[in-house]
């Protein structure tokens, strides 16, 4: 055996790993080990440079970068906690229930708004399921549409900034969290309009399927009701717009008064405040979101910490050469390239979650990327695209089995006149996915729906630039310098003496 060919089986032994089923933080760091083990036993590399591996590790826990995680982690729960959602969803579905097709357009607006809140998709989908679902059941909405744009908006939620998926790209790829976040604007407002398109061509080929619901449903109308609206919405708003901008995360503003931290913080703090403004803050919610945040936040550091241990032992054996020799030498270039990649990602998303294809995959298919000339804002936004898909993957995806288990508590409680079928669960997504996958093809081939809001890169042309004039010196000055450059001229080499 070869170092040539330990690397490809390496990557191979990865791949079994993730599929045992294992804890995938456990699994890639007692692999990264053995595999160390071995090339140091093969000579491959001294025993000396896994001393590098505590340097690596104090480096992840000394990331301040990664502190925003649990920042908004924490706003995200406190605000999904505090019953916003349900707020929203019920005022959205009052407003354009009666249009047919309209619960459907009220769940896919409310899932983008709530991305841009709670950024988690468990929850979103929970919320807006225990609302939706059956008003949709009982005024005889289409079940496979109904679980589709339900379990499909809540996805949404990956993708729209302060997205922690953007913020863990942007650590991996070097790249400011703020133009990660302005770069994924265009894809996931499109992602909304896609999903609209599609709830309004349904509405006109099988109008039986998603019917309005009936004016006198409504509990309010008229300013009562968009009073209603705007109540949950404005200051929603005014807490997002305000940690997004004070990163430069939002397009047209091109400075950041705040580190990722820091506006983390300060929206851990506004979520606290309107929680209260809704008089719901109470001491079990405050627990409930920190113990959630917690969790989440300790599993994002040991999924780091097992990944970091593989790729220090991978780049000790050549894998990043023999991944970027593979890799670079696609046919299609860039595009090539790009296929390839997002089709290897949409297959490992069946099995992983976006931390782990984030921690393990990107620091493997970054520096390839960056070689070949792709924006790596532009690379990991479309990468972030794709990864949504992770969660409506049938039968893997995460948000299909929150809507399964939602859909039979909702059952067994009387809320749905009949029992949700699988089968109509992972149909109703599939339609949904093919709409993610094309939007993926959109921003391949359309680069601007990223770059578009980004700050235009300043490039200067040595060849064009003047130097500026120097004036003519005094005869003392020049005599100076003249003196001076004699002093500075290299003397010739004396003879070596016999």
């Amino acid at each position: 055996m070869t170092m040539e060919t330990f690397a490809p089986m390496m990557f191979g032994g990865l791949i079994l790993v993730m599929l045992i089923g294992f804890p995938v933080a456990f699994s890639l760091g007692a692999l990264g080990l053995a595999c160390g083990f071995f090339a140091i036993h093969m000579g491959w590399f001294p025993a000396s440079f896994m001393g590098n591996l505590p340097l690596n590790l104090f480096g992840i826990l000394s990331n301040d970068l990664l502190l925003a995680i649990p920042f908004f982690t924490l706003m995200g729960a406190i605000l999904e906690k505090c019953g916003l959602a349900e707020d929203l969803l019920e005022s959205m579905s009052q407003l354009f229930g009666p249009k047919r097709g309209g619960l459907g357009y009220s769940v896919i607006v409310v899932g983008f708004i709530l991305g841009a809140i709670t950024g988690t998709v468990a929850g979103q989908v929970i919320a807006m399921s225990m609302i939706a679902l059956p008003i949709m059941m009982r005024h005889g909405y289409d079940m496979r549409y109904a679980t589709g744009v339900l379990a499909a908006s809540g996805t949404i939620t990956q993708l729209v900034p302060p997205s922690l998926v953007l913020v863990v790209m942007a650590d991996q790829l070097g790249r400011s969290v703020g133009d990660m976040y302005k770069g994924a604007w265009g894809p996931s407002v499109l992602q909304v309009l896609i999903f609209l398109v599609y709830t309004f061509i349904l509405t006109r080929l099988r109008p039986n399927a998603l019917p309005g619901i009936p004016l006198e449903a409504r509990t309010a109308s008229g300013w009562a009701l968009w009073k209603q609206c705007l109540r949950g919405i404005i200051p929603s708003a005014i807490l997002i717009f305000a940690v997004l901008g004070s990163m430069g995360g939002l397009p047209g503003i091109t400075t950041a008064i705040c580190t990722p931290t820091e506006a983390g913080a300060m929206g851990a703090a506004g979520a606290f405040i309107l929680a209260a403004i809704h008089r719901r803050l109470t001491w079990p919610l405050v627990r409930e979101a920190i113990t959630g945040t917690m969790r989440i936040t300790a599993m994002v550091v040991f999924i780091l910490i097992g990944a970091r241990v593989f790729s220090l032992v991978f780049q000790g054996v050549d894998g990043g050469i023999w991944i970027e020799h593979m890799l670079s030498s696609l046919p299609g270039g860039q595009t090539g390239f790009l296929l390839v990649v997002n089709a290897f990602i949409f297959f490992l998303a069946f099995f992983l979650d976006f931390f782990e294809i984030a921690f393990i995959i990107l620091p493997l298919l970054g520096p390839v990327a960056d070689k070949m000339g792709i924006d790596l804002i532009w690379f990991g936004v479309l990468l972030c695209v794709n990864m949504q898909t992770s969660f409506m993957h049938p039968p893997f995806g995460f948000a299909l089995f929150y809507l399964r288990g939602i859909s039979d508590s909702l059952f067994k409680n009387g809320a749905l006149p009949a029992k949700v079928q699988s089968r109509d669960i992972y149909m109703g997504a599939i339609p949904f996915v093919i709409l993610q996958i094309l939007l993926v093809l959109v921003v391949i081939f359309v680069p601007q729906t990223v770059t578009v809001f980004l700050d235009e890169k300043i490039v200067y042309d040595l060849d064009k630039v003047e130097m500026p004039a120097v004036e003519e010196s005094s005869d003392a000055e020049g005599s100076d310098m003249e003196h001076l450059l004699e002093g500075m001229e290299p003397k010739a080499a004396e003879p070596a003496k016999q």
